[in-house]
């Protein structure tokens, strides 16, 4: 198995996951950048791997429309095209993210099928990664497959994320007795990121995939502000938590998100296996080895 992206949160996790299991390559970011290499650096590369599954875990969430595409559009335009040239045969995987499906009226479970509409730069790009993997799966040209990734935490949990940001305000202290952060009135579905890497696992090790889109999610929406809650309490904290600051623009406009995950259970045989509570904790406890 090729793994892109191994060194980040995502990645790590599935490395982790896979490793047991498969033959890793594992290419650094400074040997194969994804967004500047060339196809014929990457065609080599492929080559000589020989894959049988190649997994995608790079992106970008942050940053302009340019870079959302080049990072996350136009990179996996490029697999496709490599995957397709010079590993034919192997499966595909990406990571997407519920950003694609923008806004979702409150209390519904939204499901792979439902109406994709972002509502941000980010999601836009994510999208248009999706519709790349499904039309080279439909003209049979690469084995793809997209696990469209909720809210991910856990160990080792990025600034970028919401939980993320919490932490590291919570970790150096304010002095005044308070942390600040945008509003906290939304409601996320928060999946362990342990549990997305068992889903790459399943991903990767299926025979077939009946469907190109599988939701990665807890199938249960959170209150924002009970999350950072439960954060801060883990972490000791006391102070004010006060909600004056702007929101990401990735997910302002969307104030409930929650996953309906029975198409990866049915034909993935994939559940999500953390508590909540468990991974608000672990959020908290920094990263694994």
């Amino acid at each position: 198995m090729l793994l892109f992206g191994a060194s980040g949160f995502l990645g790590g996790h599935v490395r982790r996951a896979l490793a047991p299991y498969a033959s890793l390559t594992c290419p650094r970011r400074d040997q194969y950048d994804l967004v500047r290499c060339e196809a014929a650096e990457l065609g080599v590369l492929l080559r000589s791997v020989a894959p049988d599954v190649v997994v995608n875990c790079t992106g970008r969430l942050v940053g302009g429309a340019e870079d959302l595409v080049r990072a996350n559009t136009l990179v996996t335009a490029k697999l496709i095209a490599a995957v397709a040239a010079d590993a034919p045969g192997a499966r595909l995987i990406r990571l997407g993210s519920a950003a694609e499906y923008g806004v979702v009226p409150r209390g519904h479970l939204v499901a792979e099928d439902d109406p994709a509409v972002p509502v941000s730069e980010y999601g836009v790009s994510q999208l248009a990664a999706t519709r790349l993997v499904e039309l080279a799966g439909a003209a049979g040209r690469v084995d793809g497959v997209v696990l469209r990734v909720f809210n991910p935490i856990g160990p080792g949990l990025p600034d970028e994320s919401l939980l993320g940001r919490a932490g590291a305000l919570l970790r150096r202290g304010t002095g005044a007795g308070h942390i600040s952060l945008g509003s906290l009135a939304a409601y996320r579905d928060f999946v362990d990121v342990r549990d997305v890497a068992s889903a790459v696992a399943v991903a990767a090790f299926a025979e077939t995939l009946p469907e190109r889109v599988y939701n990665i999610a807890s199938g249960r929406a959170v209150s924002a502000r009970d999350a950072v809650l439960l954060l801060a309490e883990t972490a000791g904290f006391s102070g004010e938590i006060r909600e004056d600051r702007p929101a990401p623009e990735r997910s302002a406009a969307v104030g409930w998100m929650c996953g309906d995950i029975r198409r990866a259970g049915r034909l993935l045989h994939w559940v999500p296996a953390y508590d909540f509570a468990e991974s608000v904790k672990a959020s908290w406890l920094g990263p694994v080895g």
